[in-house]
């Protein structure tokens, strides 16, 4: 639909926002997700429309929380926590929070199933929720339990002073060894749940070393300095080097089997960032789960 000539020269979240009738947290989360476009293209949220522009957005119908109530999550456990925020170790199999078609454990449930009170902020269904993980990625992750935590740790990660590292398992050896991936990200043209790098995807930025060459793959750490859906899956995937296991990016189903995978050898290692009430700096680190540790141990026995 076009932008009416009245909201020209706001920011694309406020104008989705005034359009639609969300909240402008709403707008931005829809517009990091890849779920707006204009003029054909994956704007960023802070880019002023034009009257006339060519706007294309996907509303996800609304979730019924009560649909949603507490839930124990096998697997979910408290790395830290304060009266500020909670950063928890997630499990496989568990999304952030609840959405449409996901009916499995989220780690929004998990906490209330604990009878820990996170922050109200956010959208109704993400909740405390600063950041997110795949399902099928495990690892550390930081959930908000003061509305003062929420704007501070969004603000972080918008800012990206926020350090994260993650562990990938690719298949065979990169060259370099070492290198950055700047490739901007979009949805696949073809496949409506996967994200590719398209002409007029979002800047996405990887940074990868390796850490350990084995016969047929590498085990790698990563840092981003963006948060794009997917962004290391696809980066990795685009070297031709995919996450062990990962099989809707192109992972060899053989090597797969070989090493006990049914997810990619994906893992949120460690997170960084300044507290938001004291301005300490916070590190938490997780141990690598028993399926991807599992997969080093075939490895191993073969060097």
């Amino acid at each position: 639909m076009p932008v009416p000539d009245g909201l020209e020269g706001l920011r694309l979240d406020v104008a989705i926002s005034r359009m639609f009738g969300l909240s402008r947290t709403a707008a931005a989360d829809l517009i990091d997700e890849g779920s707006v476009t204009l003029n054909g293209d994956l704007p960023a949220r802070s880019e002023k429309v034009k009257g006339g522009s060519w706007l294309e957005i996907t509303i996800p119908d609304p979730v019924d929380l009560a649909a949603a109530p507490p839930r124990s999550v096998d697997g979910l456990s408290i790395l830290f926590q304060d009266d500020d925020l909670v950063v928890v170790d997630k499990p496989v199999g568990v999304a952030a929070h609840p959405s449409i078609g996901w009916d499995g454990p989220t780690v929004s449930q998990g906490l209330a199933a604990m009878g820990l009170r996170i922050s109200t902020s956010g959208a109704p269904e993400r909740q405390g929720i600063v950041h997110r993980l795949d399902a099928g990625t495990t690892g550390v992750m930081v959930v908000a339990k003061s509305e003062l935590a929420y704007t501070v740790l969004k603000r972080a990660f918008k800012e990206r002073t926020v350090e994260k590292l993650y562990s990938a398992l690719v298949q065979g050896h990169p060259d370099p060894s070492s290198g950055t991936i700047d490739a901007p990200i979009g949805r696949h043209p073809s496949s409506e749940w996967k994200f590719a790098v398209v002409a007029g995807g979002r800047d996405s930025v990887t940074h990868y070393e390796t850490v350990e060459a084995y016969r047929a793959a590498s085990l790698l750490n990563i840092h981003l300095e963006t948060g794009r859906t997917h962004q290391i899956r696809v980066h990795l995937a685009a070297l031709k080097h995919p996450c062990c296991g990962d099989a809707q990016y192109g992972a060899d189903p053989v090597l797969s089997r070989k090493l006990g995978l049914t997810r990619q050898w994906l893992h949120a290692r460690s997170l960084g960032f300044e507290h938001p009430s004291s301005g300490e700096w916070i590190s938490v680190t997780s141990p690598f789960p028993a399926d991807l540790q599992h997969a080093l141990d075939v490895l191993n026995a073969e060097n």
